[in-house]
């Protein structure tokens, strides 16, 4: 089994990656391969609605020539998805709506290509906005006919510098919840996928 993550943060190694990375470490302690993406410093750009990914139904977006082809090849391969951001103007990062709209495009051109994997958002907040944040991430895997995984609270945690987020106890033993709940429904649903 394995599960890949990808932040969504324009700033490498910062607070969405550290988040992922404990959800991370937990799968791999329960035994699970896992990958992390960072889209930071590469091209991911939006839809451009070519509508070619229906016509050729061969599990690639057509519209651009960047990073997000080999993201969703990863997650084509992969049995969990963790898509993490923070958060910009109350929403995801231009990057992660990038990710999302290109892969749910993709993923609805090929039927049942991402359906019953394991999906969680992971949020960095400071302030506002996590909430609806994470709702456009679980939007995502909802339409994908993905199993969205929860934890001990919403999944996000709050800091404001680079690696302030660390100091949120709260938000670290979710990640940490999110990645022993996501290990268990992985071993469930093994035999289905």
């Amino acid at each position: 089994m394995k599960v890949v993550a990808f932040s969504g943060s324009a700033r490498a190694g910062g607070n969405t990656a550290l988040l992922l990375g404990r959800v991370l470490e937990t799968l791999e302690a329960e035994g699970i391969e896992t990958e992390l993406v960072e889209l930071a410093g590469q091209r991911a750009g939006g839809c451009t609605v070519c509508l070619k990914c229906r016509e050729h139904r061969d599990r690639r977006c057509h519209g651009r020539r960047d990073a997000i082809n080999a993201c969703i090849e990863k997650m084509d391969e992969a049995d969990g998805i963790l898509i993490g951001s923070p958060v910009y103007f109350a929403d995801v990062t231009p990057e992660t709506k990038a990710l999302i709209d290109r892969a749910g495009y993709v993923a609805r051109a090929n039927p049942g290509m991402l359906a019953r994997k394991a999906g969680a958002g992971v949020i960095a907040v400071r302030r506002a906005g996590a909430m609806h944040a994470l709702d456009t991430i679980n939007h995502f895997f909802g339409i994908s006919g993905m199993l969205t995984v929860g934890s001990s609270y919403w999944n996000i945690g709050v800091a404001g510098e680079k690696g302030a987020v660390a100091e949120d106890a709260e938000g670290m033993a979710t990640m940490e919840t999110l990645g022993k709940n996501m290990a268990w429904l992985l071993r469930l649903t093994a035999h289905e996928r």
